[in-house]
């Protein structure tokens, strides 16, 4: 990971105001009101959950097309194009890979997730926050892993029963038995998960606290680091995976993520400098409309077509269903 750049004071302040801050407040309301959702109906459980999917989730990444034009200037219908081709096909080897192995497919969606959430969230820490604790690429390395494991093993620590019947729902569509994954969700592998991964990351804040004792990075950056981390770890302890994982990608996720991508364009960055925070969202909005659409039409395509598709309403009972860990 290169080091981050460094951003004007206003266009920080803005940034971490609405990309950063606003994800806080997010997912500390989200924990009562979670306690709450078993009583509710699937329809009012979810409806929160699925809006915030079409007004954050499918836009995060709709305007991927228009990277390698802002990176590189390459052209507009260059940039399309590659990046079309290029999701086409792995999305399309990907959907292969879930035909042919589910279950080995479900294990690399896990493991590529966490990469792409633990750098998402590395990023705003060294651009958004300013981190200076973490200069160096192991450091930065070990923080991806602490970030990007919080939503992918700390629930699997908290919650595995309905973890479990997750990954059975998802394996199942492909008319798999998820059973090869039964070992994940044994006791012993669960507290080897609690303690390996509590331990690295207090190997992580330890490291950058010994930089803030030492003067070599400041301390407000480390104690968002420390403060985060440790949020969402209670976060996820407590909160169900399904309700909990959906709010960190569309709240926590994806809005870093299209923060990161605002950067990108000399437009949006203008905007925000100056405070005109709509402004940048109807810019945003402009042009993550096409994208969005057609990601819904995929999903709808992929949800029509998949071969062991249950029916809407047994779906949602599937995913909140708990069988027994074993």
């Amino acid at each position: 990971m290169a080091v981050a750049e460094s951003l004007p004071a206003p266009l920080r302040g803005a940034l971490d105001r609405w990309g950063v801050r606003a994800s806080w407040v997010a997912l500390a309301v989200a924990v009562p009101v979670a306690s709450i959702t078993p009583m509710l109906s699937p329809t009012l459980r979810y409806a929160p959950f699925l809006a915030s999917v079409l007004l954050f989730g499918l836009p995060h990444g709709a305007v991927d097309h228009l990277v390698p034009d802002r990176l590189a200037g390459t052209g507009l219908a260059r940039s399309v194009g590659v990046v079309v081709a290029v999701y086409g096909v792995l999305g399309v080897g990907y959907g292969l890979w879930w035909a042919a192995a589910p279950v080995s497919a479900f294990v690399a969606f896990i493991a590529v997730t966490l990469l792409h959430w633990g750098q998402g969230d590395v990023y705003a820490l060294l651009v958004l926050a300013g981190a200076e604790h973490l200069p160096t690429r192991a450091e930065r390395a070990l923080a991806l892993v602490v970030r990007g494991g919080l939503p992918m093993l700390v629930p699997l620590v908290g919650h595995p029963a309905e973890y479990r019947a997750v990954a059975g729902a998802l394996v199942g569509l492909f008319g798999a038995d998820a059973a090869a994954l039964a070992p994940v969700f044994a006791p012993a592998t669960r507290l080897g998960v609690a303690a390996g991964f509590g331990a690295v990351t207090v190997l992580a804040l330890a490291l950058g606290a010994r930089r803030v004792r030492r003067g070599a990075a400041a301390r407000r950056p480390w104690l968002v680091d420390a403060g985060e981390t440790l949020g969402l770890w209670a976060y996820f302890l407590l909160v169900p995976p399904v309700v909990g994982i959906g709010l960190y990608f569309c709240l926590w996720h994806a809005t870093r993520h299209i923060a990161r991508l605002e950067l990108l364009d000399p437009g949006a960055r203008a905007t925000l400098a100056a405070g005109d925070l709509a402004g940048t969202l109807r810019r945003f909005a402009r042009d993550a409309a096409p994208a969005t659409a057609g990601g819904l039409l995929v999903v709808a395509g992929v949800w029509a077509f998949v071969p062991g598709r249950p029916p809407a309403r047994r779906a949602c009972s599937r995913c909140t269903s708990s069988p027994s860990p074993s």
